[in-house]
């Protein structure tokens, strides 16, 4: 590429892992004498990192292609990721893009751009699913507090709604050595939390022969990282002896994100999910037990063709009486070639919104009387560099988002500190009890 190129902008849609393998082109990018600047900034080349997981991901995506083609017209547009995997000619389509590049060539990203020598037509570089085999081994930067780590990519679960085992292939890792690897590099940059994250986390070591739990305790002997956190796990492979060890474990964070998706029976039959609301509240309870201050998210999908009323109700009042700390809502939305797509009794626009809004609401209130009851806990922050308003925010090992009046020494370290009450801003105020580490 010519030398006066020197600007990229990146933009990431969609999971953490995306974000991990975004912050990774952009070092590729940097080690080879550019200059990274915001999206919203002119630059010479912008790189998209999509997502395929609802309509309005493709939308945005879209969308955010145009509006950077309009910031700069004479810019090379590279578009990588799961939508591009899936649909590259939609995006070819868009007059202005350069390259889309699919999952298995994410690493040839810098290459392929750096070759470019202008603007011109369109290149497509994608794979039919059964070729996607390669793992783009990744972790995120930059940010001095905590890092995501990729350790797991592609799926073997066939959701009748999901489309990503299609994006991503099958399951499939690098060994253990090589991840813990990785993970002195994130130590040895300073940070001192690291993210588990994947397609299906759990289901690491199908590639290697190794398991999920070989993979926690090789990571916990990593020395320079003082927590880490299990981006998602779903249920079924969330099991005894992976609870048992977090809950022995000081630096693997009493914080956990399961996926249920519906806590209705016949939908979670029709989703094609791998266990029943008797057997997630089973686990739910099984990890309270043996962690009795856990943080725990649950991701809920709301409007899945032929979920009735009642069957929503009967979600709802389950996950109510499950109380867990935050619920993620997804509005159901259509993705081509699925089998939900196909099926009967899709629930109109209004009723998903209605529905979508209504466990929104239900875990605003379980959001807030999870950290009401943390009121007076004596408990460790890890302060990031945010600036809001004279505060700087930090992160409890329970994932419990509390403030103090802003000290730029306090950046990237852990403190002691006691939760006085429940901020104006969904936060808890903190009092410093003992000194930096």
């Amino acid at each position: 590429m010519a030398d006066h190129v020197k600007k990229v902008g990146f933009y990431t849609l969609g999971c953490k892992l995306n974000f991990s393998e975004t912050s990774t082109i952009a070092r590729e990018f940097e080690a080879g004498g550019f200059t990274r600047v915001a999206p919203n900034e002119t630059a010479d080349i912008y790189v998209i990192n999509s997502c395929t997981v609802t309509e309005h991901a493709e939308k945005k995506c879209r969308n955010i292609v145009r509006r950077l083609i309009r910031q700069n017209p004479q810019a090379i547009v590279a578009v990588t990721g799961c939508y591009a995997q899936l649909r590259p000619q939609e995006l070819a389509a868009i007059d202005g893009v350069d390259l889309v590049i699919g999952n298995n060539d994410k690493g040839s990203v810098f290459d392929r751009v750096a070759a470019l020598s202008a603007k011109g037509k369109p290149a497509v570089y994608t794979c039919d699913t059964e070729e996607l085999t390669h793992f783009f081994a990744s972790f995120s930067s930059g940010d001095r507090t905590r890092s995501f780590l990729k350790v797991q990519d592609g799926c073997d679960y066939r959701c009748s709604y999901c489309t990503i085992p299609d994006a991503r292939g099958a399951s499939r890792n690098i060994p253990i050595a090589d991840l813990v690897a990785e993970a002195e590099k994130i130590a040895a940059a300073g940070q001192r939390e690291i993210v588990l994250t994947g397609i299906n986390t759990g289901d690491f070591g199908k590639s290697t022969g190794e398991t999920f739990l070989d993979l926690l305790r090789a990571l916990d002997r990593v020395k320079g990282i003082d927590r880490y956190r299990i981006s998602s796990i779903e249920p079924n492979l969330l099991t005894d002896e992976i609870i048992a060890f977090t809950a022995r474990s000081e630096r693997f964070q009493p914080h956990f994100h399961i996926p249920i998706q519906s806590g209705c029976d016949r939908i979670l039959a029709l989703m094609r999910r791998r266990y029943n609301t008797r057997q997630f509240a089973a686990r739910i309870e099984t990890l309270r037990t043996a962690v009795p201050d856990v943080f725990i998210g649950i991701d809920v999908i709301v409007g899945f063709p032929g979920e009735t009323d009642a069957d929503f109700e009967q979600t709802y009042a389950f996950l109510e009486q499950l109380a867990p700390a935050f619920l993620h809502v997804f509005p159901y939305s259509t993705r081509p070639g699925t089998p939900a797509a196909a099926m009967d009794g899709h629930v109109p626009p209004d009723t998903i919104n209605h529905r979508a809004e209504a466990l929104g609401k239900l875990s605003d209130k379980l959001h807030r009387d999870f950290y009401a009851r943390h009121i007076g806990a004596k408990t460790s922050v890890l302060w990031e560099s945010t600036r809001h308003n004279g505060y700087m925010y930090g992160y409890t090992g329970n994932y419990i988002k509390a403030r103090i009046p802003f000290d730029r020494g306090r950046i990237s370290t852990i403190t002691q500190v006691e939760l006085t009450g429940l901020a104006d801003d969904l936060t808890m105020e903190a009092k410093i009890i003992d000194p930096i580490r």
